[in-house]
């Protein structure tokens, strides 16, 4: 039945496809085209391959290895070992080759395991020739031994020692060492990378990608110092496997197969050796690739760039060295040959980079000049959405006050001093001024901008001095009347040669540039609050000192956050506090942020705790604190007002009620401006924020003080009550 079904089946394909042979055909090239396609995919699927190859090397512990796929494997070991030292010469960074640690696991796994098949081999078939263990083996103990023994033990062990004392040890401890600074440096990278991004550096997208690379420099430099054992324990392991060969192969050589010790020694010795040389070269190799991989991490480039951009980049060095050579060849009893040809090779590459050198700099000086008559590109779009925060526009007539001394100094010159007595003042930077031109502005005008935003304009007269009256009385000088453009006071414009006789009635004389300068510092600390950003915040926490590091870690961001940090300083600056004393600062966060998450609270508990900067600072030149303090109708009042519980509570107090207060304070602080006084309001704890916020919105020069504010040991002077 088997047969006539066969037989059957196919006369009755060819019949039905009119070929008698065809269908058999088309059946095996169809399997054949699968098989090739599965191989295909296998082919593109890295992970199966990989995993299939670790296979092999773990079953050739186990099962036994005919020579000539020893041969092969040998062969691979040495390509792959030659392919890793490449790779690492070629690579700018060492992140580029970040599997190399994994690399370095699977190369020495498989020298460990043709070690184990060459020992399989060598002391089974030894007694049968030095071909025993195959051809490699065979050529690598011939070559290297040149027929002693002896020679190829001493160049074995010569090349075991200069892998595991000089490149292994040498490499493994740079690993250790840059794996330990990467770690130690990772918190200082991480807040730089922050700030950068707070400041506006770059986007998101680099900080993420800068992250991730701190991540794996860190990781890689961890996993090299693990790896350099990798290499430290196949040294060791070769010399042991080198001596037990030695050992056992005389010993089965003699006690089983009937050598005569002589033979024995050799043939074993040859085998031995040669395995272990051509077992070692491949671990001397991937030890050199581990040993540049680790030294390259503070070098760009590929390898030849570093190593001779930086040794034979100066013509001086390779001039001296040439000299020395010449010299060494002078001394009786040298070579003249080599060291002749040496120094002349060394002072023709002198000679040769000095032209290099000279030819650049003419590059150079033509490009610069090509630069200079280029055209002008047109700035790109993006660059009009840039913000000056603070910007001094000048109409053309005001030009000269940039670049001509005016009484000695130039405006820029009195901008930056500026810039030092506000951050003395405040404790903040204030940010760069930006000084152009407008031509759409009257001859003697400027304007004083803050985020793109006029917060300030003045008109002045050319060669002309301001002169104003500390009283407020009228000038009795000739002259032309105006106002004062910083606060609005009676003023006149008068001639330079009335200086003298205006100094000599009292009154206060400033220059152009003075007018200007004093206009822009009060600008400036109406909207200190406004210039101070989160990248500033940070910009200041960093800046600390490194005692004071450790206060900024607890604080930052366990407590409060950046954001949270920045407007409690803004609400301060907006009172014109200074935020200089920033430890005091923090500490005071940190004590209000263990009950409270409100800004308004703990910038209240922060003014407490610098009472006496505060006291300080409305000291009169008496000694004391002028005080109008809150009567007790007015204290209920407010306290009535407040509405809500914790951290919600607001003021709610009638707009005919509110409107009283605001002309009962008017007119009583009005009075005592008359007087000659700048008196303090003080007010109770709970309500100070909420008088605050009313009085800033018609008299904003006034200080609102409350009884935590002032210091124990701070003189006080009553003058009224509200």
């Amino acid at each position: 039945m088997a047969d006539s079904s066969g037989q059957g089946g196919a006369p009755g394909g060819g019949q039905g496809g009119g070929e008698p042979t065809g269908g058999g055909t088309g059946g095996q090239t169809a399997a054949f085209a699968f098989d090739l396609g599965r191989l295909s995919d296998a082919a593109r699927r890295g992970d199966i391959l990989l995993a299939g190859g670790v296979l092999a090397i773990l079953s050739v512990l186990i099962l036994p290895m005919p020579t000539w796929l020893l041969d092969f494997a040998l062969g691979l070991s040495l390509v792959l070992s030659v392919l890793i030292l490449m790779s690492v010469l070629f690579i700018r960074k060492p992140l580029e080759f970040s599997s190399f640690p994994t690399v370095l696991l699977i190369a020495t796994m498989l020298r460990l395991a043709l070690n184990l098949a060459s020992t399989r081999l060598i002391l089974g078939d030894g007694h049968t020739g030095t071909d025993a263990a195959g051809e490699v083996i065979q050529a690598f103990g011939a070559f290297m031994m040149s027929g002693n023994p002896v020679i190829g033990v001493i160049v074995f062990a010569i090349l075991v020692l200069v892998n595991f004392i000089v490149i292994t040890k040498g490499s493994g401890r740079i690993a250790e060492v840059s794996a330990r600074f990467s770690l130690d440096a990772m918190p200082g990278k991480q807040m730089a990378i922050d700030a950068d991004l707070s400041a506006g550096l770059i986007n998101e997208a680099d900080a993420k990608m800068r992250r991730e690379e701190l991540s794996q420099e860190s990781n890689f430099f961890g996993s090299m110092d693990g790896a350099s054992k990798f290499v430290r324990g196949d040294a060791i392991a070769g010399l042991l496997i080198t001596l037990i060969n030695v050992i056992g192969g005389i010993i089965i050589g003699v006690a089983q197969q009937g050598l005569t010790f002589s033979e024995a020694s050799s043939t074993y010795t040859i085998l031995t050796v040669g395995d272990g040389l051509v077992t070692q070269i491949p671990a001397l190799i991937v030890s050199t690739a581990a040993g540049m991989l680790v030294t390259k991490g503070g070098l760009e480039g590929t390898a030849d760039k570093a190593v001779f951009g930086q040794l034979g980049g100066s013509p001086k060095a390779l001039a001296m060295s040439s000299a020395l050579m010449f010299l060494m060849a002078l001394l009786p009893g040298m070579p003249k040959i080599p060291f002749l040809l040496i120094g002349g090779l060394a002072g023709a590459g002198a000679f040769i980079l000095l032209r290099q050198q000279d030819q650049e700099v003419l590059d150079a000086a033509d490009a610069e000049t090509a630069l200079a008559e280029a055209p002008i590109p047109e700035e790109p779009i993006s660059s009009a959405l840039q913000i000056d925060l603070i910007r001094l526009e000048l109409g053309y007539g005001l030009l000269p006050l940039i670049n001509e001394a005016v009484e000695g100094q130039r405006l820029t010159d009195q901008i930056k001093a500026l810039r030092r007595q506000i951050a003395q003042e405040s404790g903040f930077i204030m940010p760069q001024v930006r000084i152009q031109d407008n031509l759409q502005l009257s001859a003697s005008t400027y304007v004083i901008r803050v985020k793109e935003v006029e917060v300030g304009r003045g008109d002045l007269r050319p060669n002309r001095l301001l002169v104003m009256d500390p009283s407020g009385g009228t000038i009795d000088l000739p002259g032309t009347e105006t106002k004062e453009p910083t606060f609005g006071l009676p003023a006149m414009w008068v001639a330079p040669d009335r200086r003298e006789e205006a100094l000599f009635k009292g009154y206060t004389v400033v220059d152009l540039s003075t007018v200007i300068t004093t206009h822009l510092v009060e600008t400036v600390r109406d909207n200190m609050s406004e210039l101070l950003s989160y990248g500033e915040t940070q910009k200041l926490l960093d800046e600390m000192g490194d005692r004071h590091q450790k206060l900024v870690a607890d604080v930052v961001p366990n407590q409060i956050t950046i954001g949270g940090l920045q407007r409690v300083l803004q609400n301060l600056l907006s009172e014109r506090v200074s935020i200089r004393d920033l430890p005091t600062i923090l500490e005071g966060v940190a004590e209000a942020a263990g009950y409270t998450r409100n800004v308004s609270t703990i910038t209240e508990h922060v003014r407490a705790r610098l009472a006496r900067q505060i006291s300080e600072a409305n000291t009169d030149g008496n000694g004391a604190i002028p005080l109008v303090t809150m009567s007790p109708e007015w204290e209920q009042n407010f306290a009535e007002a407040l509405i809500g519980e914790g951290d919600d509570r607001q003021l709610s107090m009638p707009p005919s009620q509110l409107q009283q207060f605001i002309t009962t304070m008017r007119h009583q602080f009005d009075k005592f401006t008359g007087m000659g006084e700048q008196p303090v309001l003080l007010t109770s704890p709970v309500i100070r924020p909420y008088v605050r916020s009313i009085i800033e919105r018609f008299r904003p020069q006034t200080v609102v003080m409350s009884q935590n504010e002032i210091h124990p040991k701070a003189k006080i002077r009553t003058l009224g009550q509200v």
